[in-house]
């Protein structure tokens, strides 16, 4: 085996996922973190059986990606994503985790950062989930950087998303990006999103709403030797969007109950998110399960268009 398949030998890929591959159909990786940890049992479930299946009604192929005894599995089978949703037992794999949970055999779900690694093994340019991690309110002290902004401006995959939650520093967040030379996309609107809302108040970089425009750019950015992910921000959509208002208020009560716990440093963040949630209850969920939908569409849209630019490169 050649030193640059090494990488590669580590895949296993689901029957549909070959079927696709043979066919020339493109695929839409997806994270099992949003499985594992973002969502309660059996909604996490349903939603991402309906997320492929958006996905599938489009003409592409979902390809959801997780670690599961000792092997990077590219497309999972129904009673695999079952397993995955019930367990409670999947550890959170990111960069650093990921050689760890191979070797040991374990259950994993890939983050965003994750996944990105793990689709491009595999060969997929479009990747679609909820919202990215960023830099986080306080980082100047605690250094709570996402590893998503790292994997970004390392990984070629172009990333669908619904902005990122308003709990972290967006600007900040944009800047780091930057920095970094990642380009933000937005489409349907100017602004970058805010997952729970559509609008952070923040402009992205470029607004392309077609995909035959997102799709040239990122091609044209690859095509260049410019390596590196390019972020596509699509707002929740109306009809489930919360509001401002009420996501500060459910911040403000989360962050006050943090203080009041003597909880402080990077554990602030996850008791935070964890309790906008509790106390939003089924509002909160409604939005999630909208918004990475709405993101299924916009990315198979993009994964076929980028589709017929390797096509056309070749003719």
């Amino acid at each position: 085996m050649a030193l640059a398949d090494l990488p590669r030998s580590w895949l296993t890929f689901s029957a549909p996922v070959m079927a696709a591959q043979a066919a020339g159909r493109p695929l839409v990786a997806l994270e099992s973190t949003i499985i594992a940890h973002g969502m309660p049992y059996p909604d996490n479930v349903r939603t991402a059986r309906e997320v492929e299946a958006v996905i599938r009604s489009l003409g592409a192929e979902p390809a959801t990606i997780a670690v599961m005894r000792g092997r990077i599995r590219i497309g999972l089978s129904d009673a695999e994503l079952e397993f995955l949703g019930r367990s409670g037992q999947a550890q959170k794999v990111s960069r650093r985790d990921l050689p760890a949970v191979l070797a040991n055999g374990r259950l994993g779900a890939t983050t965003v950062a994750g996944t990105m690694i793990c689709a491009a093994l595999a060969g997929i340019e479009v990747f679609v989930t909820g919202g990215i991690g960023g830099v986080h309110r306080g980082a100047q002290e605690s250094f709570d950087i996402s590893a998503d902004l790292q994997e970004l401006a390392r990984t070629s995959v172009a990333v669908v998303c619904a902005g990122a939650k308003s709990i972290l520093d967006i600007g900040l967040t944009l800047e780091y990006l930057e920095t970094h030379g990642v380009p933000v996309l937005s489409c349907e609107q100017d602004n970058f999103a805010a997952f729970y809302t559509r609008d952070s108040g923040f402009p992205a970089d470029y607004r392309l709403d077609v995909p035959a425009e997102q799709a040239r750019f990122i091609r044209t950015k690859w095509d260049l030797g410019l390596a590196g992910g390019v972020l596509l921000s699509a707002p929740v959509p109306e009809s489930a969007e919360m509001s401002v208002g009420e996501i500060d208020a459910l911040q403000r009560q989360a962050l006050a109950e943090a203080t009041a716990q003597g909880i402080t440093g990077k554990a602030i963040t996850p008791f935070v998110l964890a309790r906008i949630k509790e106390l939003s209850g089924d509002r909160s969920l409604a939005t999630n399960i909208a918004l990475v939908k709405h993101n299924a569409a916009v990315g198979a849209r993009l994964a076929l268009a980028l589709a017929h630019t390797r096509r056309g490169s070749r003719a």
